[in-house]
């Protein structure tokens, strides 16, 4: 038993400094959680960006999905810079937008270099980007980095891939 009420609760110096460690060694796992959640936006009849949302689960992401109207979603996009290079879905993780069907491998690198910019686009809906990877054959297309002024600069090239030249 405690001989003061004062001395019970009264931290000593060696406890706060261990509190404080724990703490600054925390950090970083508290911003990689969210680095690592991504939130998207689309319309509840799109079944590709389920597909897609599915993709990036597989990959490790945590993905919490949001349905709404074609009107909302766009109001979202405008809100968060997607200007054109349009898609079926819009998400957000670590301060960016991710606009359509991205590639998971972008979004980690995005994530890592950080560039200064609003986020990453597929425009449309290209056939066997994640989420429209839907048989063997593929048409080839670009991850754009949208930067904050609006302009759009190719960040990666996926090349078409047709049944032909695939394995057996």
């Amino acid at each position: 038993m405690a001989k003061n009420p004062a001395e019970r609760s009264a931290p000593t110096l060696g406890s706060a400094i261990i509190m404080m460690v724990a703490i600054i060694a925390f950090m970083p796992l508290a911003a990689s959680a969210q680095q690592s959640t991504i939130e998207l936006k689309k319309t509840a009849t799109c079944g590709c960006c389920s597909a897609w949302a599915d993709r990036m689960q597989a990959a490790g992401f945590e993905v919490k999905r949001e349905d709404m109207s074609m009107g909302q979603l766009m109001q979202f996009k405008m809100k968060h810079g997607i200007r054109k290079n349009f898609a079926c879905h819009t998400a957000r993780i670590g301060g960016y937008t991710i606009e359509g069907h991205v590639p998971e491998r972008e979004i980690r690198r995005l994530l890592q270099e950080r560039p200064d910019a609003i986020g990453l686009s597929v425009p449309g809906m290209p056939l066997g980007s994640p989420g429209m990877d839907f048989g063997e054959s593929t048409e080839a297309y670009d991850v754009l980095l949208i930067r904050k002024d609006g302009s759009a600069e190719v960040y990666a090239h996926y090349p078409a891939k047709n049944e032909s030249e695939l394995p057996r």
